[in-house]
């Protein structure tokens, strides 16, 4: 049930923060610190775009940018930042950078000539073999680490199939890996059943996994194996080989695997995606799956069009 969520919430707990912290220790303005300096179009959309993509931002739109003025501090800028929600929600804080805003503070020290992404590594993950969607060759990969029991991947799953089967058709390819949470009792066996379920028929896999989030309420630890058991008659699935498979050790192991590599990848809550290597953590909200998915599309096409 445990999710992290870079929503717009947690920004503005980050940001609000921040700008106490900056006030308190920053003191009074003075004539000369708030004199603003001439702004700079390009580097100004360079700075909302790193935001937009360092803190998940739907539309750059919602990111609105006061002028730069001086402090009392030789070579230090300071500037508002407001960021507004899809509901009228928003907040502004400070943020301190230098003239040429290569280099910010906001909470914690930028290098804003790095990957705003903080795209991750995945080449040591096992992908293969794996619960899919979409063509291998889509030019966006969505890997999700997800638990049967999770409310919040229940939610994700629609959007998944929506995304996979609709929106980006054969442009995404959605990867599944199980992340069974320790608190969640019945959440292991049930990876372990669609793990087998798989390995019958790999559409059955989804089927399962459909249930289970639809029906995440009326499961519980005493009636997991029966809900198993009426999922694969009504599947059309073998229902010895399937109990024979789960009491084999093999899917157990490959569902420890995907736990071995979330956690080499720093995954601690579910769900959470990397879309082509960029970490995208709990329940996104409004149009920040499209963003990403969108700037990826793009920047494969730039590059197919660059060869």
């Amino acid at each position: 049930m445990l999710a992290g969520r870079w929503t717009f919430a947690v920004v503005v707990f980050v940001l609000a923060t921040t700008l106490a912290t900056n006030r308190a220790s920053a003191g009074p303005s003075t004539p000369s610190a708030s004199l603003a300096v001439p702004s700079n179009p390009a580097r100004d959309a360079a700075l909302k775009d790193y935001l937009q993509k360092k803190f998940r931002i739907g539309s750059a739109d919602q990111i609105a940018l006061g002028p730069m003025q001086k402090t009392t501090l030789p070579g230090i800028y300071q500037r508002q930042v407001t960021v507004t929600n899809e509901k009228g929600q928003s907040v502004t804080v400070s943020l301190f950078s230098d003239q040429n805003q290569t280099k910010a503070i906001l909470g914690q020290f930028y290098d804003l000539g790095s990957d705003a992404w903080g795209r991750v590594d995945l080449s040591a993950v096992h992908l293969d073999d794996r619960p899919t969607l979409g063509p291998p060759d889509a030019p966006v990969t969505m890997l999700e680490f997800a638990d049967f029991e999770c409310p919040y991947c229940a939610h994700a799953f629609g959007q998944l199939e929506a995304l996979a089967n609709t929106t980006y058709k054969g442009k995404i390819r959605v990867i599944f890996k199980n992340y069974p949470l320790n608190g969640h009792a019945w959440a292991r066996t049930a990876a372990i059943a669609t793990e087998c379920a798989r390995l019958q028929n790999p559409a059955a896999f989804w089927d399962f996994a459909r249930y289970f989030y639809s029906n995440q309420g009326q499961i519980n630890p005493g009636n997991v194996q029966n809900k198993i058991d009426e999922q694969t008659a009504k599947l059309g699935l073998d229902d010895k080989a399937l109990k024979a498979c789960m009491a084999a050790p093999a899917a157990a192991q490959r569902i420890a695997q995907d736990e071995a590599d979330g956690n080499a990848i720093h995954v601690s809550s579910t769900p959470t995606f990397f879309v082509n290597g960029i970490p995208v953590v709990g329940l996104p909200e409004g149009k920040v799956f499209d963003f990403v998915i969108n700037s990826e599309l793009a920047a494969a096409s730039a590059h197919a069009a660059a060869r």
